[in-house]
């Protein structure tokens, strides 16, 4: 079989803007065991395969297509899905296309919050783990090896990454300006996603110490463990929001989870202590009356957005910045592929050099008739497929147009 390329680079996925809300929520079951997930593949005869999972994506990342097509079946059987309802959500790269999203992915780019910092972990793990099973190949490791570094110049020459720790860092501050000392609050995630996670890391470093998680079981209990923290079902929200002095709105259900209704009753039963809801998610999962209960304070994207004064301007600047960067490591990338590739012709045009050579020094001959017939001997291959090629003018024109460039001719027949 011979060796993978770029060119046969495949990818499949289903990510947050593809997959029904249902299927979402348990992309934390194979999140939770990619290990386990990457082993299944093994022992079913996958011989290259990186797997990507977090709570907005998973995908699969091969230049084995027999591994790709068992994509379906992995998810559907982790998740406890119907294959129907993954192969309808399902997105397929391949070539370029399939470097491309991978480059994207790993920058951030692709994120719900653009910029995200836990992604770039997260890409890396995946590939470790991957590695760590023999399931990562020369081609993909050098993808990967690409999309690392195509990720750290987003980092190093943009500011894309400053919004997401901006955001965090506002909300802290609105927080203490509500609550004051945060050692006392009681923070809620709901959901959660990689923003809220990164949002209560943001607090527990702030001083607050006692922290929730209610949402999707599997995507709860998951979170919950990264946090030391109790995780609890949706069923419980009511009672988990009437503890909250903070609550994290992650779950981009599309469904309104948190109502001014709901809010209110929560606040009834916490006399004089408000509730500070911080609604990330897409789409939203507070209702924008909620800033009119008494007690109940409502930030969104946007408004965290105001308040640590990073603009719309400035964000979708960075952006282009980073996607330019992207299209500029992709060239390089084909460009030391390229090198690559031509190695092993240079390796034999130096042997066929070197056993010319040795024909040649073998022979008694001074070191004039040696050097002329060592000339004449790699001249002559070169020679007669030149004027093989003299009847084809637009082949000849390129061979000689190669000579010149390989040997660096141009302008010597005028000297």
């Amino acid at each position: 079989m011979p060796p993978a390329d770029q060119n046969s680079l495949l990818l499949v996925g289903i990510d947050h803007r593809t997959s029904p809300a249902e299927l979402r929520d348990r992309f934390a079951l194979i999140e939770g065991d990619l290990d386990g997930a990457l082993e299944q593949l093994r022992r079913g005869g996958a011989g290259e395969a990186v797997l990507i999972a977090t709570c907005d994506r998973i995908e699969l990342l091969s230049h084995d297509a027999e591994t790709v097509s068992a994509f379906v079946a992995l998810v559907a059987s982790r998740t406890a899905s119907s294959a129907d309802s993954v192969a309808a959500s399902l997105y397929r790269h391949e070539g370029e296309a399939a470097l491309r999203h991978l480059f994207t992915v790993a920058s951030a780019l692709d994120s719900l919050v653009i910029g995200e910092p836990q992604v770039l972990g997260q890409v890396k793990a995946a590939h470790r783990m991957a590695a760590e099973l023999g399931l990562v190949g020369g081609a993909l490791e050098n993808a990967f090896a690409g999309a690392f570094a195509c990720a750290r110049r987003v980092r190093r020459e943009t500011r894309i990454a400053e919004r997401p720790v901006s955001l965090a860092a506002a909300a802290l501050d609105l927080a203490r300006d509500i609550h004051g000392a945060l050692d006392r609050s009681n923070l809620l995630l709901i959901g959660p996603s990689e923003m809220a996670e990164l949002m209560a890391e943001h607090f527990r470093r702030g001083g607050l110490q006692r922290i929730s998680v209610c949402g999707p079981l599997e995507r709860a209990r998951l979170a919950a463990q990264r946090f030391g923290a109790n995780s609890a079902p949706l069923d419980a929200l009511d009672e988990e929001l009437a503890a909250a002095d903070i609550a994290v709105a992650a779950l981009g259900s599309g469904r309104t989870v948190l109502t001014a209704a709901r809010v209110s009753a929560a606040l009834r039963r916490r006399p004089n202590r408000p509730i500070f809801v911080i609604d990330v998610a897409i789409p939203p999962d507070a209702e924008p009356a909620i800033n009119k209960v008494d007690g109940a304070f409502l930030y969104d994207l946007a408004d965290l957005e105001r308040a640590a004064m990073a603009g719309r301007a400035t964000r979708a600047a960075a952006a282009e910045e980073a996607r330019i960067i992207v299209e500029d490591e992709l060239q390089n990338f084909r460009a030391r592929g390229a090198a690559r590739r031509a190695v092993p012709a240079v390796v034999a045009l130096r042997r066929h050099f070197e056993r010319l050579r040795d024909e040649v020094m073998a022979g008694d001959l001074d070191a004039d008739a040696a050097t002329r017939l060592l000339v004449n001997r790699l001249l002559h291959d070169p020679s007669e497929v030149l004027r093989e090629l003299a009847g084809r003018e637009n082949d000849a024109a390129a061979m000689e147009e190669l000579l010149r460039r390989l040997f660096r001719l141009a302008g010597d027949e005028d000297k």
